[in-house]
């Protein structure tokens, strides 16, 4: 008996090793499994380093890229602000193609014009002026291209919500200005704007600022210019909050973890340095920064970042 138990337990074993799955040759090499790179590419969409040295095109596609990259460029380049730094719009548009090799140029004009208004486009701007700025201009791009042509017809005194049926017992509409003594004013009537913009919010198929935050900005101005309302858009504190990609004001020099994470990696650099010498005649020598400026940016957790309220994330069908 004890002999015929050995022999079915020793046949089982066998057929039981037969079963056993052969090691896959990723797990032979060392090479990372393709469950570890879903792990790891999900991971980084989570913690917002995806974007990192990417195209454009993939940069600007999804409202979680765009607060992403808002995310990592005020975190890569927050010292520029933190020692006072003042640079120009070609300046910045430099640091946004070393995360973006293929940033617009267009882009970066568009945000410095918000701050510098009617000053030449070669004037100093600090990092967080600019930083505001380039923020409401990045992630409502195209919300902002429409309020333009509504700003451009009201100024031209045309109402984009009026619809005029022509009846024979009507008598004269109200004449419009003519577009020479609507230049003469000062931008166009903040009221009327808003109500414009309100009927946009509605209908506009992608992301835009929340319609009552968008009219307590205009509160308190009876008129306005297109830049003067994206100033008070960069400007405004619940705005901000509602997009949630950057920090505060007041708090916008502060981040405890990312500065802990650039002193251990100033050490690292400083041992490469030392220790090995030769390490530029290597293949891939200058590579390992970039990988560990994204490593550093990986392992800072997001806990610091606000949570931002999601209005109007996906596009409507």
């Amino acid at each position: 008996m004890a002999t015929e138990r050995d022999g079915n337990l020793g046949s089982g074993s066998r057929r039981a090793g037969a079963l056993k799955p052969p090691r896959s040759k990723d797990a032979e090499s060392g090479a990372p499994s393709p469950t570890g790179l879903r792990v790891s590419g999900f991971n980084s969409v989570c913690q917002g380093t995806h974007i990192l040295f990417r195209e454009f095109s993939f940069v600007q596609a999804t409202p979680h890229n765009r607060v992403s990259f808002l995310r990592a460029f005020w975190r890569c380049f927050r010292t520029v602000g933190k020692n006072g730094d003042l640079l120009t719009m070609k300046e910045y548009h430099c640091l946004l193609q070393l995360l973006c090799p293929d940033f617009p140029l267009e882009l970066t004009q568009k945000a410095a014009r918000i701050v510098l208004m009617d000053d030449a486009m070669d004037c100093l701007m600090s990092f967080s002026d600019f930083l505001f700025a380039f923020q409401i201009q990045f992630y409502y791009s195209e919300f902002l291209d429409s309020v333009a042509a509504i700003y451009e017809n009201l100024l031209s005194g045309k109402n984009p919500n009026t619809v005029i049926v022509p009846t024979s017992s009507s008598g004269q509409h109200r004449q419009r200005p003519a577009l020479g003594e609507a230049g003469m004013l000062e931008g166009v009537e903040a009221s009327l704007f808003y109500q414009c913009l309100e009927n946009l919010c509605d209908r506009h198929k992608y992301s835009c600022p929340p319609p009552a935050l968008v009219k307590e900005a205009l509160s308190n101005v009876q008129r306005l210019t297109f830049y003067g309302f994206l100033m008070a858009l960069s400007k405004h504190h619940g705005i901000n909050q509602a997009l949630g990609a950057l920090p505060d004001k007041g708090d916008l020099m502060h981040d405890p973890a990312m500065d802990e994470e650039l002193e251990r990696l100033v050490v690292r650099s400083k041992l490469h340095r030392t220790s090995r010498p030769h390490r530029a005649k290597e293949p891939g020598a200058f590579g390992f920064q970039r990988r560990e400026k994204q490593e550093a940016l990986e392992r800072v957790s997001s806990a610091s970042v606000p949570t931002p309220y999601h209005y109007r994330w996906e596009p409507r069908e």
